[in-house]
């Protein structure tokens, strides 16, 4: 949820500013913006809507000079988006300029007070406060004001910050948003994500909450708020660039899908040795383990679908109690939590706001937490007592696919390594969940040979105006996931119920030609769900069913999509990719801007 970027160097900036802010779109935006200090004025150039509007304004950033720079995409919160509210944001004689992800809870206040000072402002955001607030206290050093300032400051912040005053350096700060800085060879990053910078440089430093760095071509120095130095090693960052491109695929989001038999095997065979689950990174002994009486699992969005399968999977297999909770309403409900308590967290981007405040609030409360996280080095890896990355490599789109596909393997991890721990899976079928979890892979493949029957049935339902999800069991939950995903990138309403529900009123929904999605996976609910199948098609519904093996009685009642027989504890990983590539192509065919839906953002880094 919007995105920052920075450049000092040799070279112009303003190409580099363009460039990054275009790999950053995933992020979900709309506006956007440059500073470029010449180092005789700061020269903002800013503009409502794509990016391509900033970089036609710019020729794409070749029209600015300077060797300094920022900028930014803004997804609105304060104020509606528009050229005045898009980032960055002047002070009122123009010597400072930010740029802000986050929000800050009492910009009204300080706002209120600046103005009582005669201080004018522009626009209605709350990161314009930042700016004016930076000037009203500059007393000729920038380290000292942007102390006092963050003083001032209640909320979230990553904040980049130019000014005339010194025009040979960048300062970058955090606060509960993520912020990275990239190290180059006379030149030197600062970004919101590292694939803004990834085509420069692989060696980065990530800044921790209440940091301050100052950037200049040549060095990076960093202090804490009592401008003590703080020395940090550089990491490199593992993948490269063609990691973060579409690599011949006409959307991020279709190659994400082809590629997650690939991140599910890189999830899971580093941690299955000799047969047998082994998870180093968590640190609880057997002991640790056995005191568990319970099990939260905390998540946003897909995260919480897949919190919701592993309630089922938990329970199922370790016999311990589980609620899956939705982070935003976990904080508010007085959860009973203890130390007796294990809390799972789920999140892609480790920084998702609402997960991240949850998990705090469990840990408060006494709990243990296990962080289940594709970014290293993020917050939640960073403040959980463990952590247990998915490897998925970046995932650009912003409806998720890889990221929900490994993290449901770390589930499996877990259960199968506490299950072993507790003895309450028997050695016999122990081995042999292990080996089909080996054998996951090579299966999602199989599956995804199927796309052009999904694609031919997409071309049928296309211009639908609902479409409902019906399971039972885990195929309820993995209907959740199948129609957030239909409802995010091709704005068809849907829905998802489960199938023993429909005649507790939500049947009266189904239309003649409505469309239902049928999860029919597991064999022992196969008679149960040919009766809920039944139910719709009487009122005149286009059943399209998903089951494992040739059934000839769900062949009749419908058009139909098999899968490979696996066991009950994987079926969600092979039943979703067909969910994924209907919506995929539901949307592809409706012209939809698949990758960056509109009003979404990838990582929601505010509540």
């Amino acid at each position: 949820m919007c995105g920052i970027v920075g450049y000092i160097g040799v070279e112009q900036a303003g190409p580099f500013l363009l460039d990054s802010l275009e790999k950053l779109e995933y992020r979900g935006y709309d506006s956007s913006g440059v500073c470029l200090n010449t180092g005789s004025e700061l020269v903002v150039k800013k503009a409502k809507g794509k990016l391509e509007v900033l970089k036609q304004m710019t020729d794409s950033g070749k029209s600015l000079n300077g060797t300094v720079g920022i900028g930014h995409t803004r997804w609105a919160t304060h104020g509606e988006p528009s050229d005045v509210n898009a980032h960055p944001h002047l002070s009122e004689s123009g010597r400072f300029a930010v740029v802000h992800n986050g929000i800050i809870e009492n910009y009204q206040e300080l706002k209120d007070y600046l103005t009582s000072k005669g201080i004018v402002f522009r626009s209605e955001t709350d990161t314009e406060v930042i700016a004016q607030l930076i000037e009203y206290y500059y007393k000729g050093d920038m380290i000292d004001t942007i102390i006092r300032v963050l003083g001032k400051l209640d909320g979230s912040y990553a904040l980049g910050v130019i000014t005339i005053e010194s025009p040979d350096e960048i300062i970058a700060v955090r606060k509960e948003s993520p912020l990275i800085i990239g190290l180059g060879n006379n030149e030197n990053y600062i970004a919101s994500d590292v694939t803004a910078i990834l085509s420069k440089t692989k060696k980065i430093c990530r800044l921790e909450n209440n940091e301050i760095a100052i950037l200049k071509k040549d060095s990076v120095r960093i202090v804490n708020l009592d401008r003590e130095e703080i020395h940090k090693e550089a990491e490199i960052v593992s993948w490269d660039i063609s990691s973060a491109q579409k690599g011949g695929y006409e959307h991020f989001m279709f190659k994400e899908i082809m590629e997650q038999p690939k991140a599910i095997s890189e999830t899971i065979t580093p941690r299955i040795k000799n047969g047998r689950v082994v998870l180093d990174e968590i640190s609880l002994s057997d002991d640790d383990i056995k005191k568990f009486n319970k099990i939260n699992v905390l998540a946003c969005g897909s995260a919480y679908h897949v919190g919701v399968v592993a309630k089922y999977i938990f329970e199922k297999m370790l016999r311990i109690p589980v609620e899956a909770d939705l982070a935003s309403e976990f904080r508010y409900r007085d959860p009973i939590v203890n130390d007796k308590t294990l809390t799972i967290v789920i999140s892609q981007s480790g920084e998702t706001a609402d997960t991240k405040e949850a998990m705090k609030e469990a840990r408060r409360r006494g709990s243990h937490i296990i962080s289940i996280v594709n970014v290293v080095g993020s917050a939640i890896a960073v403040e959980s007592n463990d952590v247990i990355y998915t490897w998925a490599g970046p995932e650009i789109a912003v409806a998720t696919t890889k990221a929900y596909s490994t993290q449901l393997s770390v589930i499996y991890l877990i259960a199968l390594y506490f299950g072993e721990k507790l003895g309450r899976i028997p050695a016999a079928e122990y081995k042999a969940l292990v080996n089909e979890l080996e054998q996951l892979p090579r299966k999602i493949t199989q599956v995804l040979e199927c796309k052009e029957r999904v694609q031919y049935l997409a071309s049928k339902y296309f211009n639908s105006k609902d479409i409902f999800f019906i399971g039972r069991n885990i195929d309820y939950a993995l209907s959740l996931e199948g129609s957030l995903k239909l409802k995010e990138i091709s704005y068809i309403h849907s829905e998802a119920y489960a199938a023993g529900e429909l005649k507790h009123g939500t049947i009266s929904l189904i239309e003649d030609g409505t469309p239902v999605i049928a999860l029919a996976t597991h064999e022992e609910l196969i008679p149960k769900m040919v009766s809920n199948i039944e139910e719709v098609n009487t009122r005149g519904a286009q059943v399209i069913c998903i089951a494992c093996d040739d059934h000839p009685e769900l062949k009749k009642l419908g058009e139909t999509i098999f899968i490979p027989k696996v066991c009950d504890m994987l079926l969600p990983s092979l039943a979703v990719i067909p969910l994924q590539l209907f919506a995929y192509y539901i949307a592809s065919l409706k012209g939809c801007d698949i990758d960056k839906p509109r009003n979404l953002a990838k990582s929601v880094t505010v509540e």
